[in-house]
C-alpha cells in the first residue's frame, strides 16, 4: 500500500477523502474537531510538497438532497483558520462549479467540495458518480478510515480510476495500531468492551477470546449477561433473545482460559435522567422499576486492578450512560486507569473510536493514551477480520 510518506505531491491535485462528519451545534459551530485535527498532517504534506488538496467528505445523513443543516460550507472558516490559507468552496461536489474551481486550483491551495451525500449515488457506490469525482484530480488519497467499511463511491469505487492511490496518515496509523493490538500485543492483554448491545460486539468479542488474557465487560450489555446468570435487572436495557448467546460466551471464555470480568455492583436509577434517584446494588439485584446506568464502586476497583497489571489495553464502549454526569463516574474512572497504565506502566493503549473516544477526549486524556481511533464501526469490522472496501481499494 502506497502511503503519503513515500509519495511526492509536487504539481499534483490530490483528491483527498477525509472524514469531516463532525458534530455541529444549532449555530453550525463545530463542537468536536478531533476528526479535522487528525487530517492536518496529511493535508500539510500535500501542500508542502507543492501540491494542492481537493477535500471531499460527507456530513450527517441528508435524506433528500442539499440541506442547509448538512452543508460543508459551515466548515470553510474553521478549516481556513486551521490551515492558515483561505479554503475555497465548491457549492457542488461534481458539475461546473467543482470542475472550474478544481481546474484553477494552484499549488498550496485547498478546495472543499460540498457534501458527497447530497447525491444518493455516493452511498450506492455508483461508478459514474465516482468517475465524475475522479476527474477533479490526478491522485486519490484516502484518509477516511472511519468510512473505510463502506463501499461508497468516494471511499472505495474511485480507486478504479486512479493509477496513483495513496493512504493518508490517519488511514496508515489506524491500520498500524490495529495490527499492533491484534498481532503484536504484549501480555497481559486486556480488552474492555462496553456499550449497550451484545449483538453489536459479538463478532469482535469472539475474535478477542482467542487473543486476550482478560475481557472486561461493562455498559448496558452486562444486563443481558446478568439475565444469563439468573439475575434480576429491573427495567435495565437488555437483549432477552441474546441470553443463550451470553451463556455461550461465558463458556467459551472458560474453555479458552480467558479471565471474563463482569461488574460486581451497579449504580441504578428510578428514571432515565441525570437527576434520578440513585442507589448502588450488587450485580443481579436491581429492583423492579429501577435500571442500571453505571458500574458501581467495587466494580471500578476490580476493573482498575486488572487494567493496572496490563501491558496491552483495547477499550471500546463506555461503562454506563456517560452522557449523564452522575452516571459517568465508572467510564471516567476506567479512562483514568487506562491513562495510568499507559504513563506509569508503559502499557500500549488503543481507544476504539465512538463513545469511548469521546469519553477519553472529553476527560482531556486524548494525548495521554497510546492511540485514539477515529474509526468506530470501521475499527470494529477490521478487528473482526472483515475486509474493508476502502482499504482493499488502496491495495488493488
Amino acid at each position: 500500500m502506497q502511503t503519503v510518506s513515500n509519495f511526492n505531491f509536487a504539481g499534483k491535485k490530490a483528491l483527498v477523502r477525509v472524514d469531516f462528519n463532525v458534530p455541529l451545534n444549532e449555530r453550525f459551530e463545530i463542537t468536536d474537531d478531533t476528526r479535522i485535527k487528525a487530517t492536518i498532517p496529511t493535508i500539510q504534506k500535500i501542500l508542502s510538497d507543492g501540491g494542492s488538496a481537493i477535500l471531499m467528505s460527507h456530513l450527517g445523513r441528508p435524506k433528500d438532497g442539499p440541506t442547509e443543516k448538512y452543508s460543508l460550507k459551515h466548515l470553510v472558516t474553521p478549516l481556513s483558520l486551521v490551515f492558515g490559507v483561505k479554503v475555497k468552496f465548491a457549492t457542488d461536489c461534481i458539475g461546473e462549479d467543482a470542475t472550474s474551481l478544481a481546474e484553477a486550483l494552484q499549488p498550496g491551495e485547498i478546495l472543499l467540495l460540498e457534501n458527497l451525500r447530497f447525491y444518493k449515488e455516493e452511498e450506492k457506490g455508483d461508478e459514474v458518480f465516482a468517475q465524475k469525482l475522479a476527474r477533479l484530480g490526478n491522485v486519490w488519497v484516502n484518509d477516511a478510515f472511519g468510512t473505510a467499511h463502506r463501499a461508497h463511491a468516494s471511499t472505495a469505487v474511485m480507486g478504479k480510476f486512479f493509477t496513483d492511490k495513496v493512504a493518508g496518515y490517519v488511514m496508515q496509523a489506524e491500520l498500524e495500531n490495529a495490527q499492533k493490538i491484534l498481532e503484536y500485543s504484549e501480555r497481559p492483554f486486556t480488552a474492555i468492551m462496553g456499550g449497550s448491545k451484545i449483538s453489536d460486539k459479538i463478532l469482535i468479542i469472539e475474535r478477542l477470546l482467542d487473543k486476550v488474557d482478560n475481557l472486561i465487560i461493562g455498559g448496558g450489555m452486562t444486563y443481558t449477561f446478568s439475565l444469563a446468570e439468573g439475575g434480576k435487572i429491573g427495567k435495565s436495557i437488555s437483549e432477552p433473545d441474546k441470553v443463550s448467546l451470553a451463556k455461550e460466551l461465558i463458556e467459551k471464555a472458560k474453555a479458552k482460559g480467558v479471565n471474563l470480568i463482569m461488574p460486581v455492583d451497579n449504580v441504578c436509577a428510578d428514571d432515565f435522567s441525570n437527576n434520578a434517584n440513585r442507589q448502588t446494588v450488587n450485580r443481579g439485584e436491581i429492583p423492579d422499576g429501577w435500571e442500571g446506568l453505571d458500574i458501581g464502586p467495587e466494580s471500578v476497583k476490580l476493573f482498575q486492578d486488572v487494567i493496572a497489571k496490563s501491558k496491552t489495553i483495547l477499550w471500546n464502549g463506555p461503562m454506563g450512560v456517560f452522557e449523564f454526569p452522575n452516571f459517568a463516574i465508572g467510564t471516567n474512572a476506567i479512562a483514568d486507569a487506562v491513562v495510568k497504565a499507559t504513563e506509569e506502566n508503559g502499557a500500549f493503549s488503543l481507544i476504539g473510536g465512538g463513545d469511548s473516544a469521546s469519553a477519553v477526549n472529553n476527560a482531556g486524556y486524548g494525548d495521554r493514551v497510546s492511540y485514539v481511533s477515529t474509526g468506530g464501526g470501521a475499527l470494529l469490522e477490521y478487528m473482526e477480520g472483515k475486509v474493508l472496501p476502502g482499504v482493499a481499494a488502496l491495495e488493488a
